[in-house]
């Protein structure tokens, strides 16, 4: 096993335009590294540019102590995972994990330790002389797992390896490589577009756009201290509320009225003229079900709509934003390569709230988890930098 070092890592194409643009990560020996981002923003060139199938333009790929920019992908003894698993339909599943042994000329007996073993390790035992056609999807995903395992190989890279599977087997794929990477402690990078993979498996995330890095932090230090305007909006589902925001003393003046914040975010915004307010839904309540000793505000408005969901509910509430701001949000939605980022709040309510559509409600609103946003670079002028990882120095410039 091995750590994998990137610095200053640089690809670009024949046109000139660097579809990876001087990202540096360290993956320690042994961590669940993700690379996440929406299509386009690099993760899958740079996981091709770690093993190898990817030319280099310029910086250093290390393994352990080893250069490996020059080095063949058979040379940089690495497993790979693809998303369409790429087995042979031909073999049983025994010779599908055992291909890699027989080429490097393994002794048989050799070959049937490790493949019983690594087979053993993923439940595959008494599928061994099945073929691949003739296993679900979770299974094919396994056998692929065990070429990368027998090959003894000093670290894993996935690139997607769940999108072709249906939502509940992806949900048991994912406990399963999670599982997998901790029984095995081997060195992973785990490509992927899906925010909910990426919170759930990573050790660490590293969050690209547009081949720049934004941010490397754990999934909580993330989803807590979004660097900026982009990470924010792509981490959490649902996704993080952004308001037009002006800040006078300890309030923050929003389209609702005014919220309460602590005094050291206050004066960090003070003076800064219009702002953009995050707010996550979780951070609402209904007024009448928020316990009175929580610090907080509460304010009044008319919701459009409520989808009760037995354990929660949401409730839906349009507001006006300025032009700015809704330049801003229309930019940030193209950058996420989401949905409409409508001009609504989306409030998170328990799931006894008696709130209905149109009715006018009194909502609380938590004014220490509000995050207040610079709208012309993106910066997130209120993070806790302590507990925020690695914020990329280019983000400040990356508009």
């Amino acid at each position: 096993m091995a750590a994998i070092t990137m610095k200053n890592i640089v690809k670009k194409y024949g046109d000139g335009f660097p579809a990876v643009n001087d990202v540096s990560i360290d993956v320690a020996d042994g961590e669940f590294m993700i690379l996440v981002g929406p299509s386009g923003c690099g993760k899958s060139t740079l996981l091709r540019m770690i093993v190898g199938l990817e030319d280099i333009t310029s910086g250093d790929m290390m393994i352990g102590d080893r250069r490996v920019n020059d080095l063949a992908p058979r040379e940089r003894n690495l497993a790979m995972v693809f998303q369409n698993y790429a087995l042979y339909p031909h073999l049983t599943v025994f010779e599908n994990i055992a291909f890699p042994l027989r080429l490097a000329k393994m002794p048989d007996e050799e070959v049937d330790r490790l493949v019983r073993d690594a087979a053993e390790t993923l439940e595959l035992t008494e599928h061994l002389d099945r073929k691949p056609g003739n296993l679900s999807g979770g299974q094919r995903q396994r056998v692929a797992m065990g070429r990368a395992i027998v090959r003894k190989a000093d670290a894993f890279l996935f690139d997607e390896p769940l999108s072709n599977l249906d939502a509940k087997l992806r949900g048991q794929m994912r406990t399963e490589i999670a599982r997998l990477q901790r029984q095995l402690g081997i060195t992973t990078v785990y490509v992927t577009h899906d925010q909910t993979e990426a919170m759930t498996l990573g050790d660490r995330v590293a969050v690209l756009k547009r081949g720049l890095l934004q941010q490397l932090a754990t999934p909580r230090e993330l989803y807590e201290n979004p660097g900026n305007l982009f990470v924010a909006g792509f981490i959490g589902s649902p996704p993080m509320n952004f308001l037009p925001a002006t800040v006078e003393g300890t309030s923050v003046q929003l389209p609702f009225g005014s919220v309460e914040i602590p005094a050291d975010k206050a004066e960090r915004a003070a003076g800064r003229g219009l702002l953009i307010a995050g707010i996550r839904p979780e951070h609402f309540e209904d007024a009448s079900l928020a316990d009175e000793k929580k610090a907080g505000s509460t304010f009044t408005a008319e919701v459009d709509t409520v989808e009760w969901l037995g354990n929660e509910t949401y409730a839906y509430i349009p507001f006006e934003a300025p032009p700015e701001v809704t330049r801003e949000l229309a930019q940030l939605e193209k950058d996420l390569d989401s949905e409409a980022l409508r001009t609504q709040l989306i409030v998170s309510l328990d799931g006894a709230s008696r709130i209905q559509e149109g009715q006018e409600a009194e909502i609380w609103v938590d004014g220490r988890r509000i995050h207040l946003f610079d709208p012309e670079t993106g910066e997130n002028l209120t993070v806790d930098r302590e507990r925020a990882g690695r914020i990329a120095a280019s983000e400040v410039s990356a508009h």
